[in-house]
């Protein structure tokens, strides 16, 4: 069987199934896994960094751990929850060794101020009304701004809920906290985000 054909075929598999798979000897399932969660993946962790290539990196990074531990991987939750609990935790990890780094900085001025990593990708209108597409590129651009001013627990709740749309058992799950702790969490990230919103927009 030509690979693209093998490839083809094991799209139709459940992650549980290329899990198999790769575990069996084969590690083209796994490239398929993640393809499958790549965007998303990159998607969480992009908002939870504010940078891109940062973003890359962390999920490269937790694409790379996740194999190496994919035998230890029981099934009792989904695959993408335990690999975005994976990716969570690397970007924990970077923000933290980003936050020593950049103390670090400021102290010693030999090594100058940290390089800032943000930038901003180019938001394409998809309305052929330039109005329109000016407006949401705004909005885009304002609810990214507060996401950053966020701090770094209530931002992955938000960015797990609201964006990446996993249910409230899920994100207690990966994040091995009470569902009415997670409540909590997400309900001062919103009333955050809406005085936030409310400051740009005034």
């Amino acid at each position: 069987m030509r690979h693209d054909q093998q490839d083809a075929d094991w799209n139709e598999l459940s992650d549980e199934k290329l899990i198999e798979i790769t575990l069996s000897g084969n590690t083209r399932a796994f490239d398929v896994l993640i393809r499958r969660h790549s965007r998303k993946l990159h998607a969480m962790l992009l908002q939870m960094l504010g940078s891109e290539a940062d973003a890359y990196d962390v999920a490269q990074e937790a694409f790379l751990r996740a194999f190496r531990s994919l035998r230890y991987f029981n099934g009792q939750s989904a695959f993408y929850t335990w690999l975005y609990t994976i990716a969570a935790n690397q970007a924990r990890n970077f923000i933290r060794k980003r936050k020593r780094e950049h103390a670090f900085s400021l102290d010693n001025d030999e090594f100058g101020t940290p390089l800032e990593k943000d930038t901003e990708l180019a938001d394409q209108a998809l309305d052929a009304d330039p109005a329109r597409g000016a407006h949401i590129t705004d909005i885009k651009a304002r609810l990214r701004a507060a996401l950053r001013e966020l701090s770094p627990a209530h931002r992955e709740v938000v960015t797990l809920c609201d964006i990446m749309g996993l249910s409230y058992q899920e994100i207690a799950e990966m994040l091995h906290v009470s569902e009415g702790t997670l409540r909590s969490r997400i309900f001062y990230a919103h009333k955050q985000l809406q005085s936030l919103l409310g400051d740009i927009d005034r």
